[in-house]
């Protein structure tokens, strides 16, 4: 897999400078112990302020877990070791010295054998040196009942925004402490992905199968507790919130939600599983929801994880409390969509409904043209673009189908006029608005002859999308068949017209317009524009042959 990177032994020191360098980092610092001791800290932090430390850390590629969380309101350290390697006794104890004021410290750290070795003898070596240290161990992965060790995964976020609240506000080492084991003791996580993680191994093989999904996986690419199969997100959603809804104890307790990207899904996607989340009997129980955010990643894997957090009035008020960190998003109250009534917009189907044979039959076998190319013209714009080329023609040949029995048929100007609403309002992609442009323009002209209304449709078409002739878009087709059926050409001359203008493009050496203009010249060889390959196929078949 190809990725950004210098090398290996210098990822995580050249990630840290960058997040200093960048404005979340505009509050922070580090220590002065590169390549062994990487310990990002509050800029602004007094130790004798008064108020209790709080620090996390472990293994690196998990970002913006943990150095992305020091702040006002969170961490006051994160001590970073290697990719997914807890860091070593002498970073945390560094860390723990350079933060540690008289009122104290406390460790959150997650339940990993080296964590916990690691943390837990630095803790040791602090108080052995006269500081007040404590530390909380935080177990939120359900994904295997009855482990002695479940891991510390997503919720630990929890942990760290529940006690560094507390700690803002000046509580006590004792209230800090007590804090982040009752969220820690509330807190459960499960996490779902469709692939596993590559870690820069060059010789890394996915174990999962492309119809395959893992439910219960770690955040250092363990296998998950059980292999599933691939389905919708509803579904997929559905699997891990009921796995969380087994393992929370009966009652009316109310819960936050944490959504976590774990780190490669895209964004749109992350919004789509907030809301399958709502048809979830789980979304029931939620008064607060974190996300959707990448909180604690893992690499590059494509998934998600859900956290809940069993509230209190305390835990509530410690979440909603304001922080400096700008990768926690806040929590924000569960609830529907705000949905605004819509203005009243044109009448799309102004014109009453007339039925014309002959016209009716041109428009299906026109429509059943761009259905049956869809593949085909998307596999042209794949070659340009972005593949979609024969998916947007096709659409627009849907709203018309279902439009049919209620266009003018028998009135041809009335019909322009209202196909160019019917595509505003419904086509999608360039093309459709452009072709909602043509027809709206020759609907509203004066005209005497629906063909040269047509032509005019065609330049307003033109001057708003910027496009002519020999600009490799479905002009070169729509153009010059245009132009015949103007002069009133025979329909073989108007077909051939198109024909010999979309074969043209793909001669073409470089397009000037449309998303084709950004290929290298060079790149489009003998492969004709898609918009214009569209036109010539339609206009075939409106001839019927």
């Amino acid at each position: 897999m190809k990725r950004f990177i210098n090398s290996r032994e210098k990822l995580v020191t050249e990630a840290l400078d960058g997040l200093l360098r960048s404005p979340a980092g505009r509050n922070l610092t580090r220590l002065d112990g590169y390549p062994d001791i990487k310990v990002v800290l509050r800029r602004d932090w007094k130790k004798e302020d008064g108020k209790v430390a709080v620090i996390s850390g472990g293994g690196s590629g998990h970002e913006p877990a943990h150095a992305g969380f020091v702040g006002r309101g969170m961490l006051t350290a994160a001590v970073c070791g290697s990719l997914f390697a807890s860091p070593g006794v002498d970073a945390i104890l560094a860390g723990v010295i350079a933060v540690t004021g008289p009122a104290g410290c406390l460790l959150v750290v997650k339940n990993y054998t080296g964590d916990r070795l690691n943390f837990g003898l630095a803790a040791e070596q602090a108080r052995a040196m006269g500081l007040n240290v404590e530390m909380v161990v935080v177990g939120d992965d359900i994904s295997l009942p009855g482990h002695r060790h479940a891991r510390g995964v997503a919720g630990t976020i929890f942990v760290h925004k529940a006690a560094g609240g507390v700690a803002e506000a000046g509580g006590s080492l004792a209230e800090v402490t007590a804090m982040a084991k009752d969220v820690a003791a509330r807190t459960r996580s499960i996490g779902l992905s469709l692939s596993d993680v590559d870690a820069y191994d060059e010789a890394h093989e996915s174990r999962l199968k492309v119809d395959e999904a893992e439910l219960g996986l770690g955040i250092h690419g363990e296998p998950g507790a059980q292999r599933i199969g691939l389905t919708g997100a509803d579904g997929l959603m559905r699997l891990a919130a009921d796995e969380l809804v087994s393992s929370l104890p009966e009652g009316d307790a109310r819960y936050a939600l944490m959504l976590n990207n774990l780190g490669a899904t895209p964004v749109v996607e992350m919004s789509l599983l907030l809301d399958a989340f709502s048809r979830t009997a789980l979304a029931k129980k939620v008064a607060l929801v974190a996300g959707p955010a990448p909180f604690m990643t893992a690499l590059d894997m494509n998934g998600f994880s859900l956290s809940v957090l069993e509230l209190s009035t305390e835990i509530e008020a410690a979440l909603e409390s304001e922080v400096g960190p700008e990768a926690w998003t806040g929590v924000a109250s569960w609830r529907e969509p705000s949905v605004t009534p819509l203005p009243t917009l044109p009448e799309v189907f102004a014109a009453a409904p007339s039925d014309n044979a002959a016209v009716r039959e041109t428009v299906t076998r026109g429509v059943k043209a761009l259905l049956e190319n869809e593949d085909y013209l998307n596999g042209l714009d794949a070659k340009v673009g972005d593949g979609d080329a024969g998916s947007t023609f096709a659409e627009t040949a849907r709203v018309i189908d279902g439009a049919l029995d209620r266009l003018p048929l028998n009135d041809p100007f009335a019909l322009m006029q209202t196909l160019g609403r019917l595509l505003s309002r419904h086509a999608g992609g360039s093309s459709g608005v452009l072709l909602s442009i043509m027809f709206a323009a020759a609907g509203r002209s004066e005209q005497e002859r629906w063909q040269a209304a047509l032509a005019e449709g065609l330049a307003a078409m033109q001057h708003l999308g910027g496009a002519g002739a020999g600009d490799r878009t479905m002009l070169d087709a729509l153009i010059p068949a245009i132009e015949v059926l103007e002069k009133d050409g025979p329909w073989d001359s108007v077909v051939s017209a198109a024909r010999s203008g979309a074969d043209a493009t793909a001669k073409m050496k470089k397009a000037g317009a449309g998303r084709a203009s950004y290929i290298p010249e060079g790149r489009l060889d003998d492969t004709p524009d898609p918009g214009a390959e569209a036109i010539a196929r339609l206009f075939e078949a409106l001839r019927g042959g």
